[in-house]
C-alpha cells in the first residue's frame, strides 16, 4: 500500500507531521473493527508506526496520532501498558498511553490503570489514571467489585472505585462500608459523599460516632454538604458534640460544619467553644471563621463578645472576619463593634497586626464613621499601620479634601500632621501614576 510505504519512509526521516497524516489515511475502521483492505501484518506495521509516533514526537502530534488506537483494537493495549508501566518514560508519554487506554474496556486496561493510580508520584499522571478509569464507566465498575471480595485488594479496589464517581459505585462501595480498614472506611464516606442518594445519609450519621477520627471527619463534612437535611436529620445536634472531640481535626471540621448549617443554635455552640480556655488556638480561629460564614446577629454578637477575651491573634481574626461581611444590615453594626474595639484600650488593640488589620476592615466595610478613626491611625509611629489607614482612607471619597484641610492646620500634633503629608504624598503619588 502506498500510503503505509510513504508513512515508513517518513518515520525513518522522523517527520512526525508526514507520519501521522499517512496513518490518519489509512482505511481503519472504529473501534478496531477488522478492515477488508489491510492483513494482519499491516496492521502490526501500522501500531508499531503509532507507537513511534507517540514515543518520539511533540504533544500536538501526539495528540493526533491517539485518536488513531481505539480503531486498531485490542492489540494496541499490550505497547501501551508497557508504556504506561515504563518509570523512565517522560510523564506526558505516559499522561497519553493512560488516556488512550481509557478507551478500551479490557480487564488488562484496568488493572494497568489501577496500579498506575496507587503508585504514581505526579499528580497530573494520577488523574489521567482516574479520568480513564471514569471512562470505561460500568466495565471499569464491574471489573473492580469482585476484588472487594478479597482483602488483599479490597484497598485497591476501593481507591480506583472512588475515583469513578459514578452512582453505580454507590452499591459497591456500601458493601465495604463497615471494613475494618480505616483507610477504607474513611475513603468509603469521602467517596458517597458527593452523591445525594437515600441510601447515604444514615451511613454518614452512623460513620460520626465511628472510633476512627478520619472517618468521624469525613462524615461531618459529607453531611455539611447536605443543608438540605438539617432539620430532618437533626444535623446541628448531631454534629455538636464533636466540637469536643479528642481530634484538633475532627473539632475543626465540625466547626465548619456548623457554619455552614447557619442556625441560632449552632452559633451558640461555636461560642461555647470560642469562650473555653482549653480551646487550642487553631480551633479558635476556625470558630471565629465559621461566625463569620453565618451572617447572622447572633454570630456577629458572640464575635463582639469574643474580642473582649480571646487571644491576640483570635482577636486579629474576629476584626478580619467582621471587615469580610457582606450582608448589608449587619455592616454598620460591625462598623461600630471594629471602632468602639480601635477605642477600647485592651491590650490587643496595642498590637501593630491587629491595629493593621483594623485599617483594613473599616476600609472595607465603608462606614463614615470610621474616617476619622483611620485620620487619627496616622499619627501611628508604626508605618505599616500608616499605610494600611492611607489604603483604607482611599475607600472614602472625602477623605483627601480632609486630608488637606488639616495640612494647613497649625494646631494639628507633630505626628498626625506627618502622618497626613505622608498621606497627602501617598495619594497624589498614587493619582500621577494611574495617569
Amino acid at each position: 500500500m502506498k500510503i503505509l510505504e510513504k508513512a515508513i519512509v517518513a518515520t525513518n526521516q522522523q517527520n512526525w507531521t508526514l507520519v501521522n497524516q499517512c496513518l490518519q489515511q489509512l482505511p481503519l475502521e472504529k473501534k478496531g473493527a477488522t478492515s477488508p483492505s489491510l492483513n494482519e501484518p499491516e496492521l502490526q506495521q501500522i501500531l508499531n508506526l503509532a507507537v513511534k509516533v507517540l514515543v518520539e514526537s511533540d504533544f500536538q502530534e501526539r495528540w493526533e496520532v491517539a485518536k488513531l488506537f481505539p480503531k486498531l483494537g485490542e492489540r494496541a493495549i499490550a505497547p501501551l501498558i508497557e508504556i504506561l508501566e515504563d518509570e523512565d518514560a517522560d510523564l506526558e508519554l505516559r499522561w497519553y498511553a493512560a488516556r488512550i487506554l481509557g478507551e478500551f474496556q479490557h480487564p488488562q486496561v484496568v488493572t494497568a490503570l489501577v496500579e498506575l493510580l496507587q503508585n504514581a508520584e505526579d499528580e497530573d499522571l494520577a488523574e489521567m489514571a482516574a479520568a480513564a478509569l471514569a471512562n470505561l464507566g460500568s466495565f471499569a465498575i464491574d471489573a473492580l467489585t469482585p476484588l472487594l471480595a478479597e482483602e488483599d485488594t479490597r484497598f485497591l479496589a476501593v481507591q480506583a472505585l472512588t475515583h469513578i464517581r459514578r452512582v453505580e459505585t454507590i452499591a459497591p462501595l456500601l458493601s465495604v462500608v463497615d471494613d475494618p480498614q480505616v483507610s477504607i472506611r474513611a475513603a468509603v464516606i469521602e467517596a458517597i459523599s458527593s452523591f445525594h442518594d437515600f441510601r447515604i445519609p444514615p451511613v454518614l450519621v452512623k460513620a460520626l460516632n465511628d472510633l476512627a477520627a478520619r472517618v468521624r471527619k469525613e462524615a461531618i463534612i459529607g453531611l455539611s454538604l447536605r443543608p438540605d437535611l438539617r432539620d430532618e436529620l437533626d444535623l446541628v445536634n448531631r454534629i455538636k458534640p464533636l466540637l469536643w472531640d479528642f481530634n484538633g481535626e475532627v473539632c475543626q471540621q465540625a466547626a465548619i460544619a456548623l457554619g455552614r448549617l447557619g442556625t441560632d443554635d449552632a452559633a451558640e455552640a461555636l461560642f461555647q467553644v470560642l469562650k473555653s480556655p482549653a480551646t487550642p488556638l487553631p480551633l479558635q480561629i476556625t470558630v471565629v471563621r465559621a461566625l463569620g460564614w453565618m451572617e447572622t446577629l447572633d454570630a456577629v454578637d458572640y464575635l463582639q463578645q469574643g474580642l473582649t477575651f480571646t487571644s491576640v491573634a483570635a482577636c486579629q481574626e474576629i476584626v478580619s472576619v467582621l471587615g469580610r461581611l457582606s450582608e448589608p444590615s449587619l455592616r454598620p453594626k460591625a462598623a461600630k463593634i471594629l471602632i468602639d474595639f480601635l477605642n477600647s484600650g485592651q491590650e490587643a488593640v496595642r498590637e501593630m497586626g491587629v491595629k493593621q488589620a483594623l485599617a483594613i476592615a473599616l476600609g472595607q466595610l465603608g462606614d463614615g464613621r470610621a474616617q476619622k478613626v483611620l485620620i487619627e491611625m496616622l499619627a501611628e509611629e508604626d508605618t505599616g499601620v500608616r499605610l494600611h489607614a492611607i489604603a483604607a482612607l482611599k475607600q472614602f471619597p472625602e477623605a483627601y479634601p480632609q486630608l488637606q484641610q488639616l495640612a494647613t492646620d497649625e494646631q494639628l500634633v507633630p505626628a498626625l500632621k506627618e502622618g497626613v503629608a505622608i498621606a497627602l504624598a501617598e495619594w497624589q503619588g498614587a493619582e500621577d501614576g494611574s495617569r
